[in-house]
Protein backbone atom coordinates (compact mmCIF):
# COMPACT_ATOMS: atom_id res chain seq x y z
CA UNK A 1 0.00 0.00 0.00
CA UNK A 2 0.77 3.35 -0.93
CA UNK A 3 2.78 5.34 2.35
CA UNK A 4 0.69 8.32 1.55
CA UNK A 5 -2.46 5.97 1.93
CA UNK A 6 -1.42 4.39 4.73
CA UNK A 7 -0.75 8.20 6.67
CA UNK A 8 -4.18 9.66 5.64
CA UNK A 9 -5.81 6.25 6.98
CA UNK A 10 -3.54 6.12 10.07
CA UNK A 11 -4.72 9.82 10.66
CA UNK A 12 -8.13 9.21 10.04
CA UNK A 13 -7.80 6.95 12.61
CA UNK A 14 -6.06 9.06 15.41
CA UNK A 15 -8.45 11.50 15.34
CA UNK A 16 -11.71 9.49 16.25
CA UNK A 17 -9.59 6.89 18.36
CA UNK A 18 -10.93 8.26 21.87
CA UNK A 19 -8.54 5.37 24.05
CA UNK A 20 -5.07 7.21 24.76
CA UNK A 21 -3.51 3.95 24.52
CA UNK A 22 -4.22 2.60 21.11
CA UNK A 23 -4.31 5.97 19.59
CA UNK A 24 -0.60 6.08 21.42
CA UNK A 25 0.42 3.39 19.59
CA UNK A 26 -0.36 4.36 15.90
CA UNK A 27 1.17 7.73 16.46
CA UNK A 28 4.33 6.45 17.56
CA UNK A 29 4.82 4.03 14.63
CA UNK A 30 4.10 7.19 12.26
CA UNK A 31 6.89 9.11 13.71
CA UNK A 32 9.26 6.12 14.12
CA UNK A 33 8.12 5.61 10.10
CA UNK A 34 7.51 1.88 10.73
CA UNK A 35 5.79 1.48 7.32
CA UNK A 36 5.35 -1.95 7.77
CA UNK A 37 3.83 -2.14 10.67
CA UNK A 38 1.42 0.44 9.95
CA UNK A 39 0.67 -1.36 6.57
CA UNK A 40 -0.22 -4.16 8.45
CA UNK A 41 -2.48 -2.36 10.95
CA UNK A 42 -4.27 -0.30 8.33
CA UNK A 43 -4.33 -2.33 4.82
CA UNK A 44 -7.81 -3.66 5.41
CA UNK A 45 -9.98 -2.88 7.69
CA UNK A 46 -10.53 -5.85 10.48
CA UNK A 47 -13.63 -7.83 9.11
CA UNK A 48 -16.82 -8.20 10.93
CA UNK A 49 -17.66 -11.72 9.64
CA UNK A 50 -20.88 -13.85 10.55
CA UNK A 51 -19.71 -14.02 13.73
CA UNK A 52 -18.47 -10.92 14.96
CA UNK A 53 -14.91 -9.66 15.37
CA UNK A 54 -11.79 -11.39 15.91
CA UNK A 55 -7.94 -10.05 15.83
CA UNK A 56 -4.77 -8.68 17.00
CA UNK A 57 -5.24 -6.28 19.99
CA UNK A 58 -3.93 -2.76 18.90
CA UNK A 59 -4.59 0.48 17.62
CA UNK A 60 -5.12 0.79 13.93
CA UNK A 61 -8.33 0.12 11.67
CA UNK A 62 -7.32 -3.86 11.07
CA UNK A 63 -6.84 -4.25 14.90
CA UNK A 64 -9.10 -4.91 17.68
CA UNK A 65 -9.61 -2.11 19.52
CA UNK A 66 -11.97 0.67 21.36
CA UNK A 67 -12.60 2.36 17.80
CA UNK A 68 -13.20 -0.66 15.77
CA UNK A 69 -15.64 -1.94 18.64
CA UNK A 70 -17.54 0.85 18.71
CA UNK A 71 -18.41 0.90 15.31
CA UNK A 72 -18.96 -2.44 15.54
CA UNK A 73 -21.67 -1.87 18.16
CA UNK A 74 -22.94 1.32 16.23
CA UNK A 75 -23.62 -0.97 13.21
CA UNK A 76 -25.71 -3.46 14.80
CA UNK A 77 -27.37 -0.96 16.93
CA UNK A 78 -28.53 0.19 13.59
CA UNK A 79 -29.44 -2.74 12.14
CA UNK A 80 -31.47 -3.25 15.29
CA UNK A 81 -33.41 0.00 15.19
CA UNK A 82 -34.43 -0.73 11.16
CA UNK A 83 -35.43 -4.01 12.34
CA UNK A 84 -37.45 -3.68 15.21
CA UNK A 85 -39.02 -0.11 14.10
CA UNK A 86 -40.82 1.36 17.64
CA UNK A 87 -39.49 -0.95 20.34
CA UNK A 88 -38.06 -0.44 23.37
CA UNK A 89 -34.71 -2.21 22.72
CA UNK A 90 -32.55 -3.80 24.92
CA UNK A 91 -28.76 -5.71 25.02
CA UNK A 92 -26.91 -7.39 27.53
CA UNK A 93 -22.97 -7.57 27.43
CA UNK A 94 -20.46 -9.73 29.13
CA UNK A 95 -16.55 -9.97 28.50
CA UNK A 96 -14.11 -12.98 29.27
CA UNK A 97 -10.59 -12.19 31.13
CA UNK A 98 -8.57 -11.26 27.75
CA UNK A 99 -6.75 -8.13 27.92
CA UNK A 100 -9.00 -4.49 27.39
CA UNK A 101 -12.00 -6.85 27.61
CA UNK A 102 -13.88 -5.09 30.26
CA UNK A 103 -13.18 -1.51 28.39
CA UNK A 104 -14.34 -2.75 25.16
CA UNK A 105 -17.96 -4.00 27.01
CA UNK A 106 -17.72 -0.83 28.25
CA UNK A 107 -17.53 0.81 25.62
CA UNK A 108 -20.39 -1.73 23.99
CA UNK A 109 -22.67 -0.43 26.33
CA UNK A 110 -22.47 3.16 26.02
CA UNK A 111 -22.87 3.21 22.65
CA UNK A 112 -25.95 1.46 22.96
CA UNK A 113 -26.84 3.26 25.25
CA UNK A 114 -26.14 6.54 22.90
CA UNK A 115 -28.58 4.82 20.68
CA UNK A 116 -31.36 4.67 22.92
CA UNK A 117 -31.18 1.08 23.66
CA UNK A 118 -30.73 -0.46 27.26
CA UNK A 119 -27.66 -2.03 28.24
CA UNK A 120 -27.47 -4.69 30.95
CA UNK A 121 -23.25 -5.35 31.90
CA UNK A 122 -21.69 -7.77 34.14
CA UNK A 123 -19.20 -5.65 36.36
CA UNK A 124 -17.04 -8.11 36.11
CA UNK A 125 -16.20 -11.26 33.71
CA UNK A 126 -18.89 -13.90 32.59
CA UNK A 127 -18.48 -16.88 30.78
CA UNK A 128 -19.64 -16.89 27.53
CA UNK A 129 -23.02 -19.24 28.19
CA UNK A 130 -23.64 -17.27 31.13
CA UNK A 131 -24.14 -14.08 28.27
CA UNK A 132 -26.65 -16.33 25.89
CA UNK A 133 -29.01 -17.63 29.34
CA UNK A 134 -28.86 -13.89 30.69
CA UNK A 135 -29.73 -12.67 26.98
CA UNK A 136 -33.30 -14.64 27.01
CA UNK A 137 -33.96 -14.46 30.49
CA UNK A 138 -33.42 -10.88 30.35
CA UNK A 139 -35.93 -10.79 27.06
CA UNK A 140 -33.01 -8.81 25.36
CA UNK A 141 -32.99 -8.15 21.40
CA UNK A 142 -29.03 -8.84 21.02
CA UNK A 143 -26.36 -9.50 23.37
CA UNK A 144 -22.45 -8.86 23.06
CA UNK A 145 -19.46 -11.23 24.59
CA UNK A 146 -16.28 -9.74 24.63
CA UNK A 147 -14.11 -13.01 23.98
CA UNK A 148 -11.10 -14.21 21.83
CA UNK A 149 -12.19 -17.86 23.11
CA UNK A 150 -9.06 -20.16 22.74
CA UNK A 151 -6.95 -17.75 20.60
CA UNK A 152 -3.43 -16.62 22.21
CA UNK A 153 -3.13 -13.68 23.97
CA UNK A 154 -2.16 -11.31 21.58
CA UNK A 155 -6.15 -11.35 20.12
CA UNK A 156 -9.33 -10.66 21.69
CA UNK A 157 -13.03 -10.60 19.81
CA UNK A 158 -16.33 -9.80 20.08
CA UNK A 159 -19.16 -12.58 19.57
CA UNK A 160 -22.79 -10.66 18.61
CA UNK A 161 -26.05 -12.41 19.86
CA UNK A 162 -29.65 -12.57 18.48
CA UNK A 163 -32.46 -12.32 20.67
CA UNK A 164 -33.14 -16.13 20.41
CA UNK A 165 -29.87 -16.71 22.65
CA UNK A 166 -27.43 -17.50 19.96
CA UNK A 167 -25.38 -15.71 17.64
CA UNK A 168 -26.33 -14.50 14.39
CA UNK A 169 -27.19 -16.72 11.38
CA UNK A 170 -28.65 -15.26 7.74
CA UNK A 171 -30.12 -13.24 6.96
CA UNK A 172 -29.40 -11.29 10.59
CA UNK A 173 -25.84 -11.59 10.08
CA UNK A 174 -25.16 -9.96 6.59
CA UNK A 175 -27.62 -7.37 7.42
CA UNK A 176 -25.58 -6.39 10.74
CA UNK A 177 -22.41 -6.96 8.16
CA UNK A 178 -23.81 -4.27 5.62
CA UNK A 179 -24.83 -2.06 8.43
CA UNK A 180 -21.28 -2.06 10.03
CA UNK A 181 -19.48 -1.01 6.81
CA UNK A 182 -21.79 1.81 6.25
CA UNK A 183 -21.03 3.53 9.96
CA UNK A 184 -19.28 6.89 9.67
CA UNK A 185 -20.26 8.32 13.03
CA UNK A 186 -21.02 6.54 16.47
CA UNK A 187 -23.51 7.75 18.51
CA UNK A 188 -22.23 7.29 22.27
CA UNK A 189 -23.28 8.96 25.45
CA UNK A 190 -21.21 8.92 28.77
CA UNK A 191 -21.32 6.53 31.57
CA UNK A 192 -22.33 9.12 34.06
CA UNK A 193 -25.44 10.29 31.24
CA UNK A 194 -26.29 6.68 30.65
CA UNK A 195 -26.84 5.80 34.25
CA UNK A 196 -28.72 8.41 34.70
CA UNK A 197 -31.14 8.25 31.81
CA UNK A 198 -31.84 4.27 33.30
CA UNK A 199 -30.21 3.33 29.69
CA UNK A 200 -27.04 1.11 31.54
CA UNK A 201 -27.90 -1.17 34.21
CA UNK A 202 -25.32 -3.57 35.95
CA UNK A 203 -26.49 -6.57 36.74
CA UNK A 204 -26.15 -8.57 40.00
CA UNK A 205 -25.33 -12.42 41.53
CA UNK A 206 -29.02 -13.23 41.16
CA UNK A 207 -28.54 -13.83 37.52
CA UNK A 208 -25.58 -16.04 38.31
CA UNK A 209 -27.34 -17.95 40.98
CA UNK A 210 -30.21 -18.48 38.46
CA UNK A 211 -27.74 -19.53 35.66
CA UNK A 212 -26.22 -22.50 38.37
CA UNK A 213 -29.59 -23.11 39.67
CA UNK A 214 -30.65 -24.16 35.66
CA UNK A 215 -27.87 -26.52 35.13
CA UNK A 216 -28.07 -28.34 38.40
CA UNK A 217 -32.10 -28.30 37.01
CA UNK A 218 -30.79 -30.20 33.96
CA UNK A 219 -28.87 -33.07 35.49
CA UNK A 220 -30.51 -36.30 35.64
CA UNK A 221 -29.55 -38.32 39.12
CA UNK A 222 -29.46 -35.54 41.89
CA UNK A 223 -29.75 -38.41 44.06
CA UNK A 224 -25.87 -40.07 42.77
CA UNK A 225 -24.11 -36.84 43.78
CA UNK A 226 -25.79 -37.31 47.79
CA UNK A 227 -24.83 -41.07 48.00
CA UNK A 228 -21.62 -40.66 46.22
CA UNK A 229 -20.12 -36.70 45.20
CA UNK A 230 -18.35 -36.96 49.09
CA UNK A 231 -15.59 -39.38 47.77
CA UNK A 232 -14.85 -37.78 44.11
CA UNK A 233 -11.73 -35.39 44.18
CA UNK A 234 -11.62 -32.71 40.97
CA UNK A 235 -9.13 -31.32 39.77
CA UNK A 236 -10.00 -27.88 37.67
CA UNK A 237 -8.23 -25.26 35.83
CA UNK A 238 -9.96 -22.35 33.98
CA UNK A 239 -6.81 -21.61 32.21
CA UNK A 240 -6.76 -17.64 33.63
CA UNK A 241 -10.31 -17.83 32.42
CA UNK A 242 -13.91 -17.44 33.43
CA UNK A 243 -15.05 -20.81 34.75
CA UNK A 244 -13.64 -20.80 38.39
CA UNK A 245 -16.73 -19.02 39.60
CA UNK A 246 -19.80 -21.32 38.21
CA UNK A 247 -17.33 -24.32 38.04
CA UNK A 248 -16.87 -24.07 41.90
CA UNK A 249 -20.39 -22.95 43.05
CA UNK A 250 -21.74 -25.54 40.90
CA UNK A 251 -19.53 -28.72 41.90
CA UNK A 252 -19.70 -27.40 45.19
CA UNK A 253 -22.83 -26.99 46.12
CA UNK A 254 -23.48 -31.02 44.71
CA UNK A 255 -20.92 -31.97 47.49
CA UNK A 256 -17.79 -32.66 45.00
CA UNK A 257 -14.51 -32.03 46.17
CA UNK A 258 -12.73 -29.63 43.52
CA UNK A 259 -9.38 -28.74 43.55
CA UNK A 260 -8.69 -25.60 41.43
CA UNK A 261 -5.14 -25.03 40.09
CA UNK A 262 -4.10 -21.77 41.95
CA UNK A 263 -1.21 -20.51 39.74
CA UNK A 264 -4.25 -20.59 36.90
CA UNK A 265 -7.53 -19.84 39.11
CA UNK A 266 -7.75 -16.11 38.60
CA UNK A 267 -8.36 -14.38 35.29
CA UNK A 268 -5.48 -13.05 33.14
CA UNK A 269 -5.14 -11.88 29.50
CA UNK A 270 -2.06 -12.64 29.48
CA UNK A 271 -2.24 -16.52 30.38
CA UNK A 272 1.17 -16.48 31.96
CA UNK A 273 1.43 -20.22 32.38
CA UNK A 274 -0.12 -21.62 29.18
CA UNK A 275 0.74 -20.77 25.48
CA UNK A 276 -2.75 -21.16 23.98
CA UNK A 277 -5.63 -21.37 26.35
CA UNK A 278 -7.16 -23.82 24.91
CA UNK A 279 -8.03 -27.63 26.73
CA UNK A 280 -7.90 -29.24 23.50
CA UNK A 281 -4.20 -29.30 24.00
CA UNK A 282 -2.48 -31.18 25.94
CA UNK A 283 0.06 -28.91 27.37
CA UNK A 284 -2.22 -26.48 28.43
CA UNK A 285 -3.79 -29.03 30.92
CA UNK A 286 -0.04 -29.79 32.07
CA UNK A 287 -0.15 -28.23 35.34
CA UNK A 288 -3.78 -29.57 35.62
CA UNK A 289 -2.44 -33.09 35.06
CA UNK A 290 0.37 -32.89 37.63
CA UNK A 291 -1.82 -31.47 40.34
CA UNK A 292 -4.20 -34.67 39.28
CA UNK A 293 -1.59 -36.68 40.08
CA UNK A 294 -0.42 -35.31 43.11
CA UNK A 295 -3.86 -35.27 44.95
CA UNK A 296 -5.05 -38.64 42.97
CA UNK A 297 -7.96 -36.95 41.42
CA UNK A 298 -10.93 -39.05 39.94
CA UNK A 299 -10.97 -37.12 36.82
CA UNK A 300 -9.33 -33.20 35.44
CA UNK A 301 -11.10 -30.90 33.74
CA UNK A 302 -10.46 -27.36 32.53
CA UNK A 303 -11.98 -24.97 30.36
CA UNK A 304 -11.08 -21.78 28.19
CA UNK A 305 -11.18 -18.45 28.85
CA UNK A 306 -15.18 -17.83 27.80
CA UNK A 307 -16.10 -21.33 29.74
CA UNK A 308 -17.55 -22.29 26.57
CA UNK A 309 -15.48 -25.80 26.04
CA UNK A 310 -14.73 -28.46 28.31
CA UNK A 311 -11.80 -30.93 28.44
CA UNK A 312 -11.65 -33.51 30.35
CA UNK A 313 -8.51 -36.50 31.54
CA UNK A 314 -9.59 -39.31 33.41
CA UNK A 315 -7.23 -41.99 35.27
CA UNK A 316 -5.11 -44.43 33.06
CA UNK A 317 -4.66 -47.31 35.78
CA UNK A 318 -0.99 -46.65 35.97
CA UNK A 319 -1.31 -43.28 37.74
CA UNK A 320 -1.43 -40.93 34.89
CA UNK A 321 -4.32 -39.48 32.86
CA UNK A 322 -5.76 -40.28 29.42
CA UNK A 323 -7.10 -37.05 27.56
CA UNK A 324 -10.31 -38.12 26.14
CA UNK A 325 -10.85 -36.15 22.74
CA UNK A 326 -13.86 -34.14 22.03
CA UNK A 327 -15.57 -36.68 20.00
CA UNK A 328 -14.93 -38.81 22.43
CA UNK A 329 -16.71 -37.00 25.49
CA UNK A 330 -19.07 -36.09 22.67
CA UNK A 331 -19.95 -39.45 22.72
CA UNK A 332 -19.62 -40.11 25.60
CA UNK A 333 -22.12 -37.58 26.70
CA UNK A 334 -24.78 -38.45 24.25
CA UNK A 335 -24.96 -42.14 24.95
CA UNK A 336 -25.27 -40.86 28.85
CA UNK A 337 -28.15 -38.43 28.31
CA UNK A 338 -29.93 -40.78 25.66
CA UNK A 339 -28.97 -43.58 28.27
CA UNK A 340 -30.91 -41.51 31.29
CA UNK A 341 -34.12 -40.44 29.24
CA UNK A 342 -34.67 -44.04 28.73
CA UNK A 343 -34.32 -45.08 31.68
CA UNK A 344 -35.96 -42.28 33.65
CA UNK A 345 -39.19 -42.55 31.41
CA UNK A 346 -38.56 -38.70 29.74
CA UNK A 347 -37.59 -39.63 25.99
CA UNK A 348 -39.62 -37.85 24.16
CA UNK A 349 -41.41 -39.27 21.34
CA UNK A 350 -39.53 -37.23 18.37
CA UNK A 351 -36.18 -37.08 19.90
CA UNK A 352 -33.36 -35.35 18.44
CA UNK A 353 -29.78 -34.83 18.46
CA UNK A 354 -27.06 -32.42 16.76
CA UNK A 355 -23.98 -32.69 15.41
CA UNK A 356 -21.39 -31.22 13.45
CA UNK A 357 -20.67 -31.99 9.62
CA UNK A 358 -16.59 -32.79 10.78
CA UNK A 359 -17.41 -34.53 14.32
CA UNK A 360 -17.69 -38.68 14.64
CA UNK A 361 -19.83 -40.91 12.82
CA UNK A 362 -19.52 -42.66 15.90
CA UNK A 363 -22.83 -40.58 17.26
CA UNK A 364 -24.74 -41.31 14.11
CA UNK A 365 -24.74 -45.38 15.46
CA UNK A 366 -25.20 -44.31 19.84
CA UNK A 367 -28.29 -42.24 18.21
CA UNK A 368 -29.72 -44.98 16.26
CA UNK A 369 -29.22 -47.22 18.42
CA UNK A 370 -31.52 -45.42 21.07
CA UNK A 371 -33.86 -44.95 17.73
CA UNK A 372 -33.08 -41.25 18.10
CA UNK A 373 -32.76 -39.19 14.99
CA UNK A 374 -29.93 -37.34 14.48
CA UNK A 375 -29.21 -34.20 12.50
CA UNK A 376 -25.83 -32.99 11.02
CA UNK A 377 -24.89 -29.01 11.02
CA UNK A 378 -22.55 -26.72 9.16
CA UNK A 379 -19.34 -26.45 11.88
CA UNK A 380 -20.33 -23.68 14.90
CA UNK A 381 -22.87 -23.73 16.98
CA UNK A 382 -24.85 -21.34 15.77
CA UNK A 383 -26.15 -23.80 13.86
CA UNK A 384 -26.78 -25.87 16.43
CA UNK A 385 -29.37 -23.30 17.89
CA UNK A 386 -30.21 -22.85 14.19
CA UNK A 387 -31.72 -26.37 14.36
CA UNK A 388 -33.16 -26.00 17.78
CA UNK A 389 -35.01 -23.13 16.83
CA UNK A 390 -36.18 -24.73 13.95
CA UNK A 391 -37.87 -27.30 16.03
CA UNK A 392 -39.61 -25.07 18.30
CA UNK A 393 -41.41 -23.64 15.49
CA UNK A 394 -41.74 -26.09 12.10
CA UNK A 395 -44.59 -27.77 14.18
CA UNK A 396 -42.75 -30.80 13.67
CA UNK A 397 -42.54 -32.16 17.52
CA UNK A 398 -39.15 -32.78 17.29
CA UNK A 399 -37.48 -32.03 20.30
CA UNK A 400 -33.66 -30.97 21.20
CA UNK A 401 -31.70 -33.68 23.28
CA UNK A 402 -28.26 -32.78 23.06
CA UNK A 403 -25.67 -30.82 20.56
CA UNK A 404 -22.07 -31.62 20.13
CA UNK A 405 -19.36 -30.20 18.29
CA UNK A 406 -15.68 -32.20 17.98
CA UNK A 407 -13.67 -28.78 18.84
CA UNK A 408 -14.90 -29.71 22.75
CA UNK A 409 -18.38 -28.07 22.96
CA UNK A 410 -21.61 -29.73 24.36
CA UNK A 411 -24.76 -28.06 25.26
CA UNK A 412 -27.16 -30.14 27.20
CA UNK A 413 -29.65 -27.78 27.89
CA UNK A 414 -32.66 -25.57 26.00
CA UNK A 415 -32.10 -22.48 28.21
CA UNK A 416 -28.66 -21.89 26.76
CA UNK A 417 -28.25 -21.35 22.98
CA UNK A 418 -24.35 -22.10 22.49
CA UNK A 419 -22.18 -24.40 23.97
CA UNK A 420 -21.57 -24.67 27.30
CA UNK A 421 -18.69 -26.02 29.15
CA UNK A 422 -20.00 -25.43 32.80
CA UNK A 423 -23.36 -28.08 32.44
CA UNK A 424 -21.57 -30.02 30.36
CA UNK A 425 -18.64 -30.17 33.84
CA UNK A 426 -21.60 -30.95 35.79
CA UNK A 427 -23.10 -33.93 33.77
CA UNK A 428 -19.64 -35.28 33.16
CA UNK A 429 -19.38 -35.34 36.77
CA UNK A 430 -23.15 -37.40 37.24
CA UNK A 431 -21.78 -39.69 34.48
CA UNK A 432 -19.36 -40.58 36.23
CA UNK A 433 -20.80 -41.26 38.90
CA UNK A 434 -23.62 -43.47 37.35
CA UNK A 435 -20.54 -45.67 35.34
CA UNK A 436 -18.59 -45.86 38.60
CA UNK A 437 -22.03 -47.19 41.12
CA UNK A 438 -22.20 -49.77 37.98
CA UNK A 439 -18.60 -50.76 38.19
CA UNK A 440 -17.56 -49.23 35.38
CA UNK A 441 -15.28 -46.10 34.10
CA UNK A 442 -15.40 -43.79 31.30
CA UNK A 443 -13.08 -45.63 29.55
CA UNK A 444 -14.82 -48.71 30.68
CA UNK A 445 -17.89 -47.09 29.07
CA UNK A 446 -15.99 -45.96 25.84
CA UNK A 447 -14.47 -49.36 24.97
CA UNK A 448 -18.02 -50.58 25.60
CA UNK A 449 -19.37 -47.85 22.62
CA UNK A 450 -16.57 -49.57 20.74
CA UNK A 451 -17.69 -52.91 20.48
CA UNK A 452 -20.99 -52.39 19.70
CA UNK A 453 -20.40 -49.41 17.38
CA UNK A 454 -16.88 -50.11 16.14
CA UNK A 455 -13.68 -48.14 16.69
CA UNK A 456 -13.90 -44.64 15.55
CA UNK A 457 -10.62 -42.41 14.82
CA UNK A 458 -10.74 -38.98 13.99
CA UNK A 459 -7.77 -36.76 12.30
CA UNK A 460 -7.92 -32.93 12.04
CA UNK A 461 -4.99 -31.31 9.61
CA UNK A 462 -4.81 -27.64 9.45
CA UNK A 463 -2.44 -25.45 7.07
CA UNK A 464 -1.85 -21.79 6.61
CA UNK A 465 -0.49 -20.30 3.43
CA UNK A 466 1.22 -17.11 4.36
CA UNK A 467 1.73 -14.05 2.58
CA UNK A 468 -0.71 -11.44 0.22
CA UNK A 469 -1.03 -14.65 -1.73
CA UNK A 470 -2.10 -16.96 0.84
CA UNK A 471 -5.87 -16.54 0.10
CA UNK A 472 -5.62 -17.00 -3.29
CA UNK A 473 -3.71 -20.43 -3.05
CA UNK A 474 -6.18 -21.72 -0.68
CA UNK A 475 -9.31 -20.83 -3.31
CA UNK A 476 -7.02 -22.56 -6.03
CA UNK A 477 -6.86 -25.44 -4.27
CA UNK A 478 -10.68 -25.67 -3.58
CA UNK A 479 -11.58 -25.09 -7.16
CA UNK A 480 -9.15 -28.01 -8.13
CA UNK A 481 -10.71 -30.44 -5.52
CA UNK A 482 -14.10 -29.10 -7.41
CA UNK A 483 -12.70 -29.73 -10.68
CA UNK A 484 -10.83 -32.83 -10.16
CA UNK A 485 -12.12 -34.64 -6.68
CA UNK A 486 -10.27 -37.63 -4.85
CA UNK A 487 -10.40 -40.73 -6.64
CA UNK A 488 -9.15 -42.36 -3.44
CA UNK A 489 -7.68 -41.72 -0.12
CA UNK A 490 -5.95 -43.86 2.22
CA UNK A 491 -5.95 -46.29 -0.96
CA UNK A 492 -10.18 -46.48 -0.11
CA UNK A 493 -12.47 -45.57 -3.14
CA UNK A 494 -14.69 -42.66 -2.80
CA UNK A 495 -18.09 -43.61 -3.10
CA UNK A 496 -19.60 -40.14 -2.53
CA UNK A 497 -19.19 -36.69 -2.84
CA UNK A 498 -21.09 -33.56 -0.68
CA UNK A 499 -20.09 -29.73 -1.38
CA UNK A 500 -21.96 -27.58 0.26
CA UNK A 501 -21.13 -24.75 -1.62
CA UNK A 502 -22.90 -25.64 -4.81
CA UNK A 503 -25.44 -27.15 -2.11
CA UNK A 504 -25.15 -31.01 -4.06
CA UNK A 505 -24.67 -34.91 -2.49
CA UNK A 506 -23.81 -37.33 -5.22
CA UNK A 507 -23.07 -40.99 -5.40
CA UNK A 508 -19.86 -41.22 -7.61
CA UNK A 509 -21.55 -43.60 -9.47
CA UNK A 510 -24.67 -41.71 -10.50
CA UNK A 511 -23.27 -37.71 -10.58
CA UNK A 512 -26.21 -36.95 -12.26
CA UNK A 513 -28.57 -38.21 -9.80
CA UNK A 514 -27.42 -35.42 -6.95
CA UNK A 515 -29.49 -34.36 -3.88
CA UNK A 516 -30.16 -31.10 -2.54
CA UNK A 517 -28.76 -30.53 0.61
CA UNK A 518 -30.60 -28.54 3.75
CA UNK A 519 -27.54 -26.05 4.61
CA UNK A 520 -26.19 -22.76 4.38
CA UNK A 521 -24.07 -22.53 1.15
CA UNK A 522 -20.76 -22.91 2.73
CA UNK A 523 -17.22 -23.48 1.47
CA UNK A 524 -17.15 -27.11 2.36
CA UNK A 525 -16.15 -30.13 0.47
CA UNK A 526 -17.06 -34.14 1.98
CA UNK A 527 -15.35 -36.84 0.39
CA UNK A 528 -17.39 -40.00 1.64
CA UNK A 529 -15.30 -43.50 1.25
CA UNK A 530 -16.74 -46.94 0.65
CA UNK A 531 -15.70 -48.51 3.65
CA UNK A 532 -17.44 -45.67 5.83
CA UNK A 533 -14.55 -43.38 6.52
CA UNK A 534 -14.55 -39.59 5.41
CA UNK A 535 -12.33 -36.37 4.71
CA UNK A 536 -13.92 -32.97 4.88
CA UNK A 537 -12.22 -29.72 3.62
CA UNK A 538 -12.89 -26.74 5.40
CA UNK A 539 -10.88 -23.38 4.44
CA UNK A 540 -11.22 -20.47 6.21
CA UNK A 541 -13.36 -17.38 4.83
CA UNK A 542 -11.16 -15.09 6.82
CA UNK A 543 -7.80 -15.93 6.62
CA UNK A 544 -5.39 -18.35 4.30
CA UNK A 545 -5.76 -21.08 6.54
CA UNK A 546 -7.05 -24.73 5.37
CA UNK A 547 -8.58 -27.24 7.78
CA UNK A 548 -8.98 -31.43 6.53
CA UNK A 549 -10.62 -33.38 9.07
CA UNK A 550 -10.87 -37.23 8.94
CA UNK A 551 -13.09 -39.97 10.62
CA UNK A 552 -12.38 -43.74 9.88
CA UNK A 553 -13.79 -46.82 11.52
CA UNK A 554 -12.84 -50.75 12.51
CA UNK A 555 -14.85 -53.10 13.55
CA UNK A 556 -13.76 -53.65 17.25
CA UNK A 557 -16.43 -56.46 18.37
CA UNK A 558 -13.23 -59.22 18.70
CA UNK A 559 -10.91 -56.77 20.18
CA UNK A 560 -10.71 -53.18 20.27
CA UNK A 561 -6.96 -53.27 20.25
CA UNK A 562 -6.32 -54.72 16.92
CA UNK A 563 -9.73 -52.24 15.70
CA UNK A 564 -7.67 -49.25 17.14
CA UNK A 565 -4.91 -50.38 15.15
CA UNK A 566 -6.79 -50.94 12.08
CA UNK A 567 -8.20 -47.33 12.69
CA UNK A 568 -4.82 -45.75 13.25
CA UNK A 569 -3.25 -47.39 9.89
CA UNK A 570 -6.06 -45.86 7.90
CA UNK A 571 -5.92 -42.34 9.48
CA UNK A 572 -2.40 -42.97 8.11
CA UNK A 573 -2.76 -43.27 5.10
CA UNK A 574 -5.59 -40.62 4.36
CA UNK A 575 -3.12 -38.39 5.78
CA UNK A 576 -0.76 -39.02 4.04
CA UNK A 577 -2.74 -38.22 1.22
CA UNK A 578 -3.66 -35.31 2.25
CA UNK A 579 -0.38 -34.17 3.40
CA UNK A 580 0.60 -34.45 -0.09
CA UNK A 581 -1.92 -32.36 -1.81
CA UNK A 582 -0.80 -29.57 0.87
CA UNK A 583 2.82 -30.37 -0.43
CA UNK A 584 4.01 -30.89 3.21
Amino acid sequence: MDQGLIKIRAQAYIDDEKDQVFRAQVEKLLAAGDWKELEDRFYADLEFGTGGLRGLIGGGFNRINSLVVKRATQGLASYLLKTFPGKKLKAVIACDSRNFSDSFALSTALVFAGNGIKAYLFPQMRPTPELSFALRELGCDTGIVITASHNPPAYNGYKAYWNDGSQVVPPHDEGIIAEVTAVKAVKEISQKDALAAGLLEYLDESLDKKYQAMIRANLFRPELFAAMAKDVKIVFSPLHGTGALHFEAVMGSLGLNVVTVPEQREGDGNFPTVSYPNPEEAAALKMALDLGKKEGADVVMATDPDADRLGIAVPDGSGGFTLLSGNQLGSLLMDYVLLSRLELGRMPAKGVVVRSIVTTSLQDKIAAAYGVELCECLTGFKWIADLMRRFETDGSGRSYLFGSEESYGYLIETEVRDKDGISAAALTAEMALYWRSKGKSLIDRMNQLYVSHGFYAELAISKTFKGAEGMETMRNLMATHRKRPFESLGGIAVARIRDIQTGRDWDVAKPDAAKALDFAPSNVIQWFLADGSWVTARPSGTEPKIKYYACVRADASASVAQAKLEAQAKIKAIEADIRLVLGA
